[in-house]
């Protein structure tokens, strides 16, 4: 597989606080961000089968770059994912976790649906240029194997 075709690869990226840390996650605070950033925004919150925190999921919508996604965040265990996302726009929806839901300071993991599947750990996210993210994602892309 080329690497434009390697570009092109879609999936779903995993985002989480580095070990013993959190990001402090409501969904109050997703909700009044999205307000901000977004003049319509979808936001719907599932409670799950244990009560309106437990168990319970967000899913939201987001543009990043030219790209409208779908995430969703839960706060036990803490984190957001984005679907069906290319590793530019998931380079991009970093850039808007630092920006808007990570604390000054604090890391962040990932992971893709096809690294979970292959039994890779988490990663923790370096904090470069997007660039070296999206490089930083193919490899974990290349890493999963079965793309051929």
């Amino acid at each position: 597989m080329d690497a434009s075709e390697l570009a092109e690869l879609r999936t779903m990226y995993i985002f989480g606080p580095a070990e013993g840390s959190t990001w402090g996650l409501t969904y109050e605070g997703i909700q009044t961000k999205q307000r901000e950033q977004e003049t319509d925004p979808f936001i719907r919150i599932d409670e799950g089968d244990e009560g309106p925190v437990h168990g319970s999921v967000m899913h939201f919508g987001i543009t990043v770059g030219e790209e409208e996604l779908e995430a969703m965040a839960k706060l036990s265990p803490e984190g957001i994912a984005v679907e069906d996302c290319t590793a530019l726009a998931a380079a991009e929806f970093v850039t808007w976790l630092w920006g808007t839901v990570v604390p000054d300071g604090s890391g962040i993991t990932f992971n893709t649906e096809w690294g979970l599947e292959a039994d890779l750990p988490d990663a923790l996210v370096p904090h470069v240029p997007r660039p070296r993210l999206v490089a930083t994602f193919l490899a974990h892309l290349e890493a999963t194997g079965g793309l051929d």
